[in-house]
């Protein structure tokens, strides 16, 4: 079974109305990442200095050695960029992205961080890089960040962000079942689930290019009016689809080391005061956006095609393309994934299978499909599918005469063709099928085969949006 494990859909091109509080257009958020004290060092028992989101242009790690420059620009965010964070942000409500160990080792801006009443969520043990670790060794560092959590903080961490993470993180953190979201994602505007097994995981993405972290990256801000500005356009830009119907969240990502020098805190200071100055704004934290988002868009079960065993795939979608089963079966066989579990994505794949079938297989379905108001028809031996269709245009009720008109219809066509004619009858009204009926009778059989699979395909893409979101 070839399954893509990758969701390219999402919330698709209508996605649900966020209802933030009080009709806000956005929600703003601000995370601050306190990694200080717990980034890579010899100290720390690493094996090498850190390397990573520091003013030391190309810095590698040192192996073995103590890094004396890196260690002391991590140390200023501890000292200087801290406070002066927490002095422009206190009033407002933060999410603190907290490294157990940088907490364990920073009990005064822990108590400031809680007078202040931020959200501090769990930025893993230590400031490392999961990417090479097994799924047991980062589910060990994962149990033992959230125990150190609830001795430093004094509770446990409700949310989740590694940073550095690996193909398990997400769902070793969906497995530990004590996490209102998990922010190890940059997919999207807005808060979404990820299955896992039994439990559908609550996921509140994070943001790496309203980051902070760019002022440490090749190509990234070189000044604080680049970060001001991009800030700005972000604000407008998500602010202006609020305004439109469709209200989004703005993430903004701070690091005591890097936001938090004096060069850069008043672009910051700045564009607090631009989108503070605007109505229907809401400054939440990430657990507050999570409580949110569950309260008004839970979680709820419906049909994943993508992940259906094949006998009760073909059993449910079997019948979309008329008295067909082989159609389902072959799409069974595709590449399926996330995107396919939407009406629009699985008829995709299964229109993909009639488009690559054999002309005397697409011939089969078409000669599958009832006459329209025909002989099945009255003897009431459609399938609910095409009884359904067939009475939405009101063909269940005729008069003698529309039905006679049908009926020659019907002969003339099929004698003319070889398959009966076929038409989307929920696009239409009676009187447009029989204006369709008596136009394509004329058409070259060639032309209307053709014709004749694309309503086929049409069908089958109604039928599909009855089952599915």
């Amino acid at each position: 079974m070839k399954r893509y494990a990758r969701d390219m859909r999402g919330h698709g091109a209508t996605p649900p109305n966020a209802n933030w509080p009080n009709g806000a257009k956005i929600a703003v958020q601000i995370v601050v990442n306190y990694e200080e004290g717990g980034e890579n060092c010899i100290l720390h028992g690493d094996t090498a200095s850190e390397a990573f989101l520091s003013e030391i242009v190309g810095a590698s790690p040192w192996s073995g050695q103590r890094h004396a420059n890196m260690e002391s620009i991590y140390e200023y965010g501890a000292r200087a960029g801290f406070w002066r964070l927490h002095r422009l942000l206190k009033d407002l409500p933060v999410t603190v992205y907290g490294v157990a160990t940088a907490l364990a080792r920073a009990p005064e801006q822990v108590a400031a961080m809680k007078d202040a009443g931020w959200e501090i969520a769990s930025h893993g043990l230590k400031w490392i890089d999961y990417k090479d670790f097994s799924a047991e060794d980062e589910r060990a560092d994962m149990e033992a960040a959230i125990k150190l959590h609830r001795e430093v903080v004094g509770e446990a961490p409700k949310g989740w962000y590694t940073g550095r993470s690996s193909e398990n993180t997400l769902r070793l953190a969906s497995e530990h079942g004590g996490f209102d979201y998990v922010a190890d994602s940059y997919a999207d505007d807005l808060p979404y689930y990820l299955r896992f097994e039994d439990r559908d995981q609550l996921v509140v993405p994070y943001t790496l290019d309203c980051n902070d972290m760019r002022f440490a990256t090749p190509q990234g801000f070189n000044s604080g009016d680049q970060f001001e500005t991009y800030l700005r356009d972000s604000f407008d830009a998500l602010y202006e689809e609020g305004c439109d119907g469709a209200p989004k969240m703005l993430s903004i990502g701070l690091h005591c080391r890097l936001a938090g020098r004096p060069g850069r805190i008043q672009a910051l200071k700045r564009f607090l005061a631009y989108a503070q100055s605007h109505d229907d704004v809401w400054f939440a934290h990430r657990q507050q956006i999570a409580q949110h988002w569950i309260a008004q868009h839970p979680a709820t079960p419906h049909p994943r095609p993508a992940s259906m065993e094949k006998r009760i795939f073909t059993e449910t979608y079997g019948g979309v393309f008329e008295h067909s089963p082989w159609v389902a079966e072959r799409a069974w066989e595709l590449e399926l994934g996330p995107a396919h579990n939407s009406a629009e994505g699985l008829w995709n794949a299964m229109a993909r299978v009639f488009r690559a079938a054999t002309t005397a297989e697409r011939l089969e379905v078409l000669d599958a499909h009832p006459d329209l108001a025909g002989k099945l028809a009255t003897a009431k031996r459609l399938t609910a599918e095409s009884t359904g269709e067939q009475s939405s245009a009101g063909l269940d009720a005729l008069t003698d005469a529309e039905r006679q008109s049908f009926t020659n219809l019907n002969e003339e066509y099929t004698t003319k063709h070889g398959f009966p004619f076929i038409i989307a009858v929920r696009d239409h009204t009676k009187p447009s099928i029989l204006e369709a009926f008596q136009r394509r009778i004329l058409n070259d059989s060639e032309v209307e085969f053709n014709e004749a699979c694309r309503q086929v395909e049409r069908i089958a893409q109604l039928r599909l949006k009855d089952l599915l979101p």
